[in-house]
């Protein structure tokens, strides 16, 4: 199986400068290649300068995670997988190998995707994907190894092999046929949201999502927006809603579109009482986005829907929040 490790940059010199190093030492056999998104800092130059074995592909300007991986594996033609990996994680000795080989051990698998530690605190899982992810019958997401905003420490408790919902777009090995036959990551989310809706479709297409703790890899993350960053609340919201929309089941998004007004309500007026006014803002912005979408979206459902096979297995039925607060902080205390 010949692969690609892709990373997608933009004005990231300092983190490639600290975690391509890695990624060149420890990902034998596959191919590096880093994808430039329009940067105005010394990417490019450091890339000439100190990478010469890194392939680079220069996009013209900066299309986000979504659309900047489309355009960058359409010219990747002779591969059979494609490593999506963000310029901010550091991947140990070994760590490609696992992913490679689970993919090749079933056909029906489209995606698999590694352990997700964090880079700052190594013994403890990162927010986005850990051991990997499953979302509630709202949509909000949550992992083994993370609900919410409470992590867990790696104690070896999800070293299983397993199917899940969602895994990490930080570290996504993924068939190439399965992410073409699909049109790849949604491009209009620009950024958050759009490795969970390609996992749902693949899901819907009749496709496994599995993560593979044999392979880990630390991630620092917040590398392009802060937590608490308004556009990143923005895109998180309106990608949710999106994503809900296209891809849930009749009754599902029924249930999403009487309950998350009130919750997202909630979560605007929580930022409100915090002081953070432009992050309320930015969940009402993010309501009037989604509904200036309604007609593209309803046309998208109508193609995603109609190639469903079955639906998935992995939604959680019910809420992560509800559980959160009366005592479910923990993963192997929920399923």
């Amino acid at each position: 199986m010949r692969v690609a490790v892709v990373i997608l940059n933009y004005n990231g010199e300092r983190h490639l400068a600290h975690y391509l190093p890695s990624v060149v030492a420890n990902s034998g056999g596959a191919d590096i290649i880093v994808a430039d998104n329009g940067s105005t800092d010394g990417s490019v130059q450091l890339l000439k300068n100190d990478f010469s074995s890194v392939q680079l592909i220069e996009l013209e300007q900066n299309y986000g995670f979504a659309e900047g991986y489309n355009r960058a594996l359409a010219y990747l033609d002779d591969y059979d997988c494609y490593v999506l990996l963000n310029s901010d994680v550091y991947t140990p000795k070994g760590w490609l190998e696992p992913l490679v080989s689970r993919l090749e051990s079933d056909p029906n698998i489209g995606v698999v995707g590694p352990k997700i530690l964090s880079d700052t605190e190594r013994e403890s899982f990162e927010y986005a994907g850990a051991a990997g992810g499953y979302i509630d019958y709202l949509g909000y997401p949550f992992c083994r190894g993370r609900i919410l905003s409470t992590l867990e420490k790696d104690e070896g408790q999800y070293n299983d092999s397993r199917e899940v919902f969602w895994v990490g777009g930080a570290a996504f090995c993924v068939r190439k046929a399965v992410y073409r036959s699909l049109g790849g990551l949604c491009g209009d989310f620009f950024a958050h949201m759009e490795e969970i809706d390609l996992c749902w479709r693949m899901q819907l297409d009749g496709w496994k999502v599995v993560v593979e703790p044999k392979s880990k890899v630390y991630h620092l993350g917040g590398g392009t927006l802060a937590a608490n960053s308004p556009r990143k609340i923005f895109l998180n919201h309106r990608n949710n809603l999106a994503m809900l929309y296209r891809c849930a089941t009749p009754l599902q998004r029924a249930v999403v579109a009487v309950v998350r007004p009130f919750t997202d309500l909630a979560a605007a007026l929580s930022y409100l009482v915090g002081g953070d006014i432009e992050g309320a803002k930015a969940v009402f912005s993010a309501w009037r986005e989604f509904i200036r979408w309604h007609s593209r979206l309803a046309k998208e459902r109508k193609e995603i829907r109609g190639y469903a096979k079955h639906d998935s297995k992995y939604i959680y039925k019910g809420i992560i929040v509800l559980r959160y607060l009366f005592g479910g902080r923990k993963f192997e205390k929920l399923l």
